[in-house]
C-alpha cells in the first residue's frame, strides 16, 4: 500500500493506495484526514471527492476539536505559561496598560486599575508569543538551512488547527506559532521537518530518512508532539 499525502483545506491528507480497495473511503481521525483509494485512482478524482465531502470533514474534525483537552486559564497572577518548554508565571500589574512582556523570569501585564479582563490578558499574551515565535522560527530556519544547505524564501507565522508547519514549493515556510510553547528540542525538530520538504516535498521514506540524517532523534520528538501537542494552548 503506497501513502501519498495532499493539502485540503488547511489540513494534510493522506492517501493510502491499495489494489485491494475498490472504493474510496474517508476516515477523520484526530484531526487528521486520511482516503483510502483504488491504486489507479486519478488525484484529480480523488480531490474533487474530497471537495464533495469537504462540509463532513469539516465536521469531523470540529468534533475532534471539541474532544481534546480544553485550556482552563484563568489569566490570573501565578498561573503558568510556557515558552521553549520551561513555564512562567504570569504577573497582573494595575496602571497604564503595557503589553505582556516576559521580564526577569515571569510574564508581566499591565492594566488600568479596576480592571479584569481575562480575555485583554489572552490576547496580550498571544501577542507576544505571535512576535515572539517569528524571530525565533526565523532563527532556526536560517541556522538550519546553512546547514541543510537548502534554499527558503519566507518564513510566516499562523495560528492553524491541526498541523504545525507548511512548506510550499516555491519555498515558503510558515509554523503554528504555539511550537514556541514546546521544548527548544521540539522547536529545532519542527523546523527540520518542514526545511526537509524543500528536498522532498511528501512524507515518503526517503523525506523521512533525510530528517532523520539531521535530527538523529526525530521519533522521540514526533512522539512528544502526539501526545503533549494538544497542550500547546493559551
Amino acid at each position: 500500500m503506497t501513502k501519498e499525502f495532499i493539502e485540503f483545506d488547511d489540513l494534510i491528507v493522506e492517501i493510502k493506495r491499495s489494489n485491494r480497495v475498490k472504493s474510496v473511503t474517508i476516515t477523520v481521525e484526530e484531526s487528521s484526514v486520511l482516503v483510502a483509494v483504488p491504486r489507479l485512482l486519478e488525484l484529480e478524482r480523488i480531490k474533487k471527492l474530497l471537495k464533495n465531502k469537504k462540509q463532513w470533514i469539516k465536521e469531523k474534525v470540529a468534533l475532534h476539536h471539541e474532544a481534546q483537552p480544553k485550556s482552563n486559564k484563568e489569566f490570573v497572577s501565578g498561573e503558568c505559561f510556557s515558552y521553549l518548554g520551561r513555564n512562567y508565571r504570569l504577573k497582573v500589574n494595575q496602571g497604564y496598560y503595557k503589553p505582556a512582556k516576559l521580564i526577569n523570569g515571569r510574564f508581566s501585564v499591565t492594566l488600568f486599575a479596576g480592571t479584569d479582563n481575562a480575555d485583554l490578558i489572552k490576547e496580550s499574551l498571544l501577542a507576544w508569543y505571535e512576535k515572539h515565535a517569528e524571530i525565533k522560527f526565523n532563527e532556526k530556519v536560517k541556522r538550519y538551512a546553512d546547514i541543510m544547505d537548502v534554499k527558503y524564501n519566507s518564513v510566516g507565522i499562523k495560528n492553524y488547527k491541526s498541523r504545525w508547519g507548511s512548506c510550499t514549493a516555491e519555498g515558503d515556510i510558515t509554523f503554528n506559532w504555539k511550537v514556541i510553547m514546546a521544548p527548544n528540542r521540539i522547536v529545532d525538530y519542527v523546523v527540520v521537518h518542514e526545511l526537509c520538504h524543500l528536498i522532498h516535498h511528501d512524507h515518503s521514506p526517503k523525506f523521512w530518512r533525510e530528517v532523520e540524517r539531521f535530527m538523529p532523534d526525530y521519533l522521540e520528538c514526533k512522539e512528544w508532539l502526539k501526545h503533549n501537542g494538544a497542550r500547546l494552548e493559551l
